[in-house]
């Protein structure tokens, strides 16, 4: 009897783990396959969704829109239980970024049964594409994505700290030009003044207001100058981080489903489950 449960805990675990190889990873031919039918899916959906909201089309081919939609919904719907029971925490896959894209793009098409007009939100469904830096494993992508994304999370204190630093003289800019300039050249509040500010620090500058005077057009200059360090100072720190930072592996891990694990990582850094 004991045999018969440890065979059948196997074959469970065996189906599970297959699933999961299938579904998160890109390895293996099925994988491929997978992922590559499910950006097809993707994209089709979208296309179909974005079809429905011609009225001239929709007019004419209302009813295999729907059909298609519902078609769509329901091999997403699978494809989002598979997910589920292919993972060890499904908790932690459905609170994930994807897990619940996944969820939102199925849920409006429920929706449409109760509140008309949900369905419009399926366009969510393209938010899906961003997987498709695992398709085909192009671990060099993936990889250097990783990086850049473990960069601005050690470095996002001083780009937080900077750009602070850049609000708070738009701010005093905004009330500087508001004094010198006034109402009467168009700066008619501070709010206002802090959006010129604003606008012209990003090179924006729209050019609905100017300032005439001198020592306007010379606060206007330092706030243009200032602008060039919105790219270059966060650039230099990431460039830091970056170079600090070494080369991660596309594996997923089977518990948690998160990715940009060490190359010689045994463990999984968010969950501690074994890769």
């Amino acid at each position: 009897m004991e045999n018969v449960l440890d065979f059948e805990y196997n074959v469970k675990k065996d189906w599970r783990e297959k699933v999961h190889e299938v579904i998160f990873e890109a390895d293996t031919t099925s994988g491929k396959i997978f992922d590559v039918g499910l950006l097809i899916s993707i994209l089709a959906s979208v296309v179909v969704v974005s079809l429905e909201s011609v009225a001239s089309i929709d007019a004419e081919y209302h009813s295999e829109l729907v059909i298609a939609e519902w078609f769509f919904t329901i091999l997403f719907s699978i494809e989002y239980v598979l997910r589920i029971v292919s993972v060890k925490k499904p908790t932690a896959y459905m609170t994930s970024l994807f897990g619940i894209v996944d969820l939102l793009a199925i849920a409006p098409t429920y929706l449409s049964l109760f509140i008309p007009g949900a369905h419009n939100l399926l366009v969510i469904r393209a938010l899906r594409l961003l997987r498709v830096f695992r398709v085909f494993k192009l671990g060099r992508y993936l990889g250097e994505a990783a990086v850049l994304k473990k960069a601005i999370s050690q470095s996002k204190s001083r780009i937080i700290v900077f750009l602070s630093t850049v609000f708070v003289l738009c701010i005093l800019s905004g009330a500087a030009m508001y004094m010198l300039e006034g109402p009467e050249n168009g700066f008619t509040s501070i709010p206002q003044s802090v959006y010129w500010a604003i606008v012209t620090l990003t090179s924006t500058g729209y050019g609905d207001t100017v300032p005439l005077t001198a020592l306007g057009k010379s606060v206007a200059v330092f706030i243009m100058i200032m602008g060039y360090s919105l790219i270059i100072v966060p650039t230099g720190i990431l460039t830091n981080e970056i170079v600090k930072t070494g080369p991660v592996s596309t594996q997923a891990c089977p518990s948690c489903s998160r990715e940009g694990h060490d190359i010689d990582a045994n463990n999984c850094k968010f969950c501690g489950s074994k890769l």
